[in-house]
């Protein structure tokens, strides 16, 4: 027997709400899926950052204080971001992957309704099918109940296909209240945390950066001394100068004596050249009165 147009008009139309359906339900819960992958990857990104924060705590305090204040400084913040995250996680769950989850019973109540409809149909259609069948014996009061019976088919089915056409309305339009509800948290809560992360990251570099370099490594060049390396170190100055002070003492005695022995020397020179010219004075005398003498015996 084929079916009447309108039949194959709302046969049409049950295929059209049945891929619909079906679409919704596939994207949706493939979207919950990758957005619960999404927040279990930023809840070990949170794990692993807490792992980083105890380590740079304990590398911290074998630093020296400057480094040791900056880094411990850095590792508070960075805790802070976490809990930050660890909220973005929470918030995610509750606001994206639940209403995502919640889908798969919204579909599966109006895929009930789909069958509601389409069993009223195929009564109908079946109701059609015996009316047919009693045409043709052609016995009167079978066909009157025929049509009776078809006619409350009909509008049974008519009634169900109103309904699934309102509820199929309604549920195209949560559809996309819920999308764009779901997906501006999403944003809402993103937008949050990198909000308030972005502040702390700001303080954590200014931290790090506010370091004493000086200091430290005045504190660092110290320590590669032993504590009394300073009083040994004034030891040895002290001795050496001592040492010099002694080798300038003597060799400005040294000198002196050289001196003094040079000016004896002096000395003793002029004396004998003073002797030398008195003994030539006397021998010219001593001539002289010779000559003298010879004159007078003459």
């Amino acid at each position: 027997m084929s079916r009447t147009p309108d039949a194959r008009a709302r046969d049409s139309q049950t295929r059209h709400i049945q891929e619909n359906i079906t679409n919704v339900e596939k994207h949706f819960g493939d979207m919950c899926q990758l957005f619960a992958a999404y927040v279990r990857k930023t809840a070990r990104l949170r794990d692993k950052s807490d792992v980083l924060v105890r380590e740079i705590g304990v590398y911290a305090d074998t630093e020296t204080p400057q480094l040791k204040k900056g880094l411990k400084q850095f590792a508070d913040h960075l805790a802070k971001i976490q809990d930050y995250r660890q909220a973005e996680v929470e918030r995610l769950e509750a606001k994206v992957i639940e209403p995502l989850k919640s889908y798969g019973a919204v579909v599966k109540r109006k895929r009930d309704d789909l069958k509601a409809t389409q069993s009223a149909r195929d009564r109908e259609a079946k109701q059609m099918a015996q009316l047919e069948r009693t045409r043709q014996r052609n016995p009167s009061d079978r066909q009157i109940i025929a049509e009776s019976e078809l006619q409350r088919a009909t509008m049974d089915a008519t009634r169900t296909t109103r309904q699934l056409e309102e509820t199929i309305d309604e549920f195209e339009k949560q559809k996309i209240r819920d999308i764009k509800k779901i997906f501006g948290e999403f944003v809402t809560v993103e937008m949050s945390f990198h909000a308030k992360a972005l502040e702390v990251y700001t303080l954590a570099y200014q931290s790090i950066q506010s370091v004493d370099e000086e200091k430290d490594l005045e504190v660092f060049r110290s320590s590669l001394h032993p504590p009394n390396y300073q009083s040994r170190l004034d030891i040895v100055r002290a001795h050496s100068k001592t040492s010099l002070d002694r080798t300038g003492s003597f060799v400005s005695t040294s000198g002196t004596l050289q001196q003094q022995r040079a000016s004896s020397r002096q000395t003793r020179r002029e004396e004998e050249e003073e002797d030398d010219d008195d003994d030539e004075d006397e021998s010219e005398e001593d001539e002289e009165e010779e000559e003298e003498d010879t004159d007078d015996e003459q």
